[in-house]
Parts: C-alpha cells; structure tokens; sequence
C-alpha cells in the first residue's frame, strides 16, 4: 500500500474514531485550512482552486450551522446560529470581491471559536477524569 493510502486511511480512523469534541475541532481546522488556501489561490489568481476552497469552508460552516440544537443550546446556540451566517456571508463576499482581508477575518473569527470550545473540551475532559478518579 502506499503512503498517501497509508496517509488517507489513518485520516478516515481518526475522525471515526473521535469524540465529538474532536471531530468539532477538526471541522473548525478544515475550515480554517481550506480559508488559507483560499487566500493563496487569490494571491496566485488560481480561481479554479479558490472556488473549491470556498466552497469547502462554506460546506463545513453550512454542516456546523445545520447541525445546531436549538431546542437544547438556548442562548449559546442562537448566539452560534448568528455568527455561522454572518461567517457564511463574509465568505461569499470575500470571494466575490477576491478580498484576502475577509477571508482572514474569517480565519480570526473561526480561530477564536475553535480556541474556545478546545478550552471548553478539556475543561470537560479534566472534570470527568477527575470525577472517574479514585480517593
């Protein structure tokens, strides 16, 4: 087998074998990953590979934003909800108007997120152990 297939299959038993959180963390990444390669290809003029970037980034944010549980989130998940469109809407504009600047606001957005859920996941993981933890 060869080491990109090597490569493609840890990648698939990483994120079916996640938790959550983690999987959370990764598509926060993804992302954060296809935005900067967004930039590049609008700093290289390649409009083929910045549209499937966009659309990536958009892809991963549409799933985020589909997948929220109002009914259970309240204020958190409204909060979500709005911050999803107003990143979904950038990311158009961004592309629209070829405008790096956006796109890094994007990134800085979805960054500061990401850094809070991680807080939020560990935070969580240290209570359980320490729940779990015997006397």
């Amino acid at each position: 087998m060869s080491q990109v297939r090597y490569l493609q299959t840890y990648r698939e038993n990483k994120v079916q074998t996640a938790d959550p959180g983690t999987i959370l963390l990764l598509l926060y990444q993804g992302a954060i990953d296809f935005l900067k390669k967004a930039i590049s290809a609008v700093e290289k003029e390649d409009v083929v590979e910045k549209g499937m970037c966009i659309l990536k980034a958009h892809a991963i944010i549409s799933e985020l934003q589909a997948t929220l549980k109002m009914d259970i989130g309240g204020e958190m998940a409204t909060n979500l909800q709005d911050l999803y469109s107003y990143i979904l809407d950038q990311i158009m504009i961004g592309n629209h108007k070829n405008d790096p600047a956006l796109l890094e606001s994007v990134i800085s957005l979805l960054s500061t997120v990401k850094e809070g859920f991680e807080g939020a996941i560990q935070a969580e993981k240290g209570q359980g152990q320490a729940i779990g933890a015997a006397p």
